[in-house]
């Protein structure tokens, strides 16, 4: 005979399994948007560290006008000792914001180096909206597709 009292007969434990699988579903919604957005701020870091170096490597090209020359590496653009005081024209070797160091891409003559570019085989998410002087970047199939580099006049 019944007393009054009801039982739940496992409801609530139903619905709980349900609140954990909605929040498990949630997290991982989170963590692909924190993926994305993790992927778009190391981007931005590398079209910024990428066109510090294109820079640099145009100002130590540019020094001497008399005498244009490439840098030999990436430790001549930390210390250009081709003057008194010695010029900075980085303020540190940047890395590979997909890890690693950035590749330096070689002066076709061997004299030294005219750009860099990421090691990185991903996928950019980036692929319009570039500044002009990046707009070979668009459509481009990985990070390593994108080439900072300095071409002097001339060449």
């Amino acid at each position: 005979m019944r007393t009054g009292k009801r039982r739940a007969g496992g409801f609530a434990y139903l619905f709980v399994l349900m609140l954990i699988a909605l929040a498990g579903l949630g997290l991982a919604a989170a963590g692909t948007l924190w993926r994305t957005e993790s992927q778009r701020e190391r981007e931005a870091e590398l079209l910024f560290v990428g066109q510090q170096y294109r820079q640099a490597i145009q100002r130590y090209y540019e020094l001497q006008p008399g005498q244009p020359k490439l840098p030999p590496d990436v430790d001549a653009l930390l210390e250009d000792r081709r003057t008194l005081p010695p010029t900075r024209h980085l303020r540190r070797a940047w890395r590979d914001p997909f890890g690693g160091d950035l590749q330096a891409i070689p002066a076709p003559d061997g004299s030294g180096i005219v750009g860099v570019r990421s090691g990185s085989t991903r996928a950019p998410l980036k692929r319009t909206g570039f500044p002009l002087e990046l707009a070979g970047f668009e459509n481009a199939g990985s990070y390593a597709a994108w080439v900072f580099a300095f071409a002097p006049a001339g060449t």
